[in-house]
């Protein structure tokens, strides 16, 4: 048995939290599971190559200053003038309001530059004034470290800071009370950097098993890494079906059994052609299936493996390699979405039961 591809486990959780704007079928005699009829696991799987490679500027640290942002915290003091320390932070709108100089734009600017504006504004009301401003907390900028890792959270980013870095600030991988390992904890496989909705083709398995460190990329403003857990047992159905979820694996679980589950096809569905998604990141593979043909038993229906992928198109489908880059490109988003919204405590319910391992 393939080990589990759990990083794709969450990604139905963002078409959960985009279901109130749209309505999917839902069909009123239900998906009748028995249909499939016997079920065979000689699926035919093609290799896909998805062409990973990692562009070498990733590698180089950013050579622009800190600029300030909404929610930095700065503690300003006139030299010499009781009674003027304050902390304060730049506001949603950019601007920082301090003593009688009122409103003054910090958004995009280095300390120095907003010191020297600042020290423009207090001119009308003090002769002369010296201006010492001090960055105390950095909010604008930050990453996102989840998964099997001791400390899990947002950090600050203020300062150029490569992967390694990053999961050495939240303590590491995160290991066994028995074996001291990570390696059964921590599915390097699947662990991915998502920048701007995009899955940044790192190989975590070279970086921290290898040492290879034309891995370990420089993270930007609001990057996301996630080092899902290699002990998480589903199987992820998304697409063109009544509810998106992550279906718990048990024994023997089929392809309609699966599609039962999330309620039957939507409306839209093509069902001439089902993707299963199997494999890594960096080795997947693809298989397509006649759902229809299952359904009026003119082909037998499919064992799946925990960690596939089930994905229902709406249309026919275009170049293999297309879709599932899709597929992954849908993962990294979705993780990123539900991810963000429960480190940050939003109230947006997913509306997919997701199972997680905790520590």
């Amino acid at each position: 048995m393939k080990r589990p591809s759990p990083i794709l486990r969450l990604v139905a959780l963002i078409l959960g939290l985009a279901g109130g704007s749209c309505q999917q079928h839902i069909p009123k005699a239900g998906f009748d599971a028995h249909t499939g009829g016997q079920a065979v696991n000689n699926l035919t799987f093609t290799n896909v190559s998805l062409k990973r490679a990692l562009d070498p500027k990733l590698l180089v640290a950013p050579a622009e200053p800190y600029l300030l942002g909404p929610g930095d915290v700065m503690e300003i003091e006139i030299a010499e003038v009781r009674g003027t320390l304050a902390r304060t932070f730049v506001m949603p709108d950019g601007m920082v309001y301090y003593n009688l100089a009122g409103g003054v734009r910090a958004e995009g600017l280095t300390q120095a530059d907003f010191a020297k504006r600042l020290t423009e504004a207090l001119k009308q009301d003090y002769s002369n004034p010296l201006v010492n401003v001090s960055l105390v907390e950095v909010r604008s900028r930050r990453y996102w470290m989840l998964g099997r890792v001791f400390k899990p959270g947002i950090f600050p980013l203020r300062q150029p800071t490569t992967l390694l870095e990053a999961i050495a600030e939240s303590g590491g991988l995160f290991t066994s009370r028995f074996s001291g390992t990570t390696q059964e904890l921590a599915d390097l496989s699947n662990s991915v950097v998502i920048r701007n909705g995009d899955i940044l083709p790192v190989n975590f398995d070279k970086l921290i098993r290898a040492g290879d460190t034309s891995q370990n990329i420089y993270l930007r403003n609001n990057d996301l890494i996630y080092l899902p857990s290699s002990a998480a047992s589903t199987v992820l159905l998304l697409g063109a079906v009544a509810t998106p979820q992550a279906v718990g694996y048990r024994d023997s679980l089929t392809l309609v059994d699966c599609i039962a589950q999330g309620r039957g096809p939507a409306k839209d569905a093509y069902l001439d052609q089902i993707v299963i998604v199997r494999g890594t990141l960096d080795k997947p593979s693809a298989a397509i299936v006649n759902l229809k043909a299952i359904l009026t038993g003119k082909e037998p229906n499919v064992r799946l493996q925990p960690g596939d992928i089930v994905w229902i198109p709406r249309r026919p489908l275009g170049l293999l390699e297309s879709t599932v880059k899709l597929v992954f490109t849908d993962a990294a988003r979705s993780i990123a979405a539900s991810q963000g919204a429960s480190l940050t405590g939003s109230k947006l319910s997913p509306g997919v039961p997701i199972p997680v391992t905790p520590p």
